[in-house]
């Protein structure tokens, strides 16, 4: 999937404050956008957004930054420092923040003195990870996030654009994108990623909850292996 490069640069003048959008009105942009590029969707997202506007991002590559800094360069990029990560995934962190002059919010989490992964998973993740989101948000009229349908059965119906449960509007510009389309735009735009993608690593989380996928598995089947669960909660 090739996407064209779109200059929306803002001028200097003062933002206008973003539209507000009704159910049924994103209902009829969701089904628009099944046939739209990603650059379309996120150029439609910074002209209505920006810069009430976050990208929030795993650091696992860095494929919806490239994309969108080629539309807006200063759009905020958000990554939730859990104090559980990888070092490949902080160093990534940084390598993209330098690779592309990021303007870029860390929300790091306090430090607390039990291993909440361990005794309470379910609560870990509303704890270090979505309550982040929350405060990262706040005064925010939308977000975007790399999602796509194909990564787990769970994401397989995810809309390219909805509400979330703050009531912002959540873009998913890569939604229909498989496997294949992000190698070839990581090759075709030499797009940084996380060094643990090649030791078998397909969807990277906190350490203590991730591990490298099986052969023929699901893209984020490494993730809290044998609990239950699926998600961690940012995307509902």
């Amino acid at each position: 999937m090739t996407d064209t490069v779109v200059n929306l640069r803002r001028s200097a003048s003062p933002p206008v404050a973003p539209v507000a959008f009704s159910a049924a009105a994103l209902a009829e942009l969701d089904a628009a956008f099944e046939a739209a590029t990603a650059t379309e969707i996120v150029a439609w997202a910074v002209e209505q957004f920006h810069p009430a506007l976050s990208l929030a991002s795993s650091m696992t590559d860095a494929v919806l930054i490239d994309l969108a800094w080629r539309v807006e360069p200063s759009i905020e990029v958000l990554f939730i420092d859990t104090g559980y990560h990888f070092p490949e995934t902080l160093q990534t962190l940084e390598r993209v923040r330098r690779h592309y002059g990021l303007n870029l919010k860390v929300m790091t989490v306090p430090p607390h003195d039990q291993e909440l992964w361990r005794i309470d998973p379910e609560n870990c993740c509303s704890a270090v990870k979505v309550g982040q989101l929350d405060r990262a948000l706040a005064g925010k009229a939308a977000w975007m996030s790399g999602l796509r349908r194909a990564e787990s059965p769970s994401r397989a119906g995810a809309p390219v654009v909805s509400h979330d449960v703050r009531g912002l509007v959540k873009i998913n510009p890569l939604a229909t994108w498989d496997d294949d389309d992000v190698a070839r735009y990581i090759d075709e735009h030499d797009v940084p990623v996380n060094p643990l993608l090649e030791r078998g690593y397909r969807s990277i989380g906190c350490a203590p909850c991730t591990l490298p996928t099986e052969e023929g598995s699901g893209a984020r089947s490494g993730r809290w292996q044998g609990s239950g669960k699926t998600e961690c909660g940012l995307h509902l």
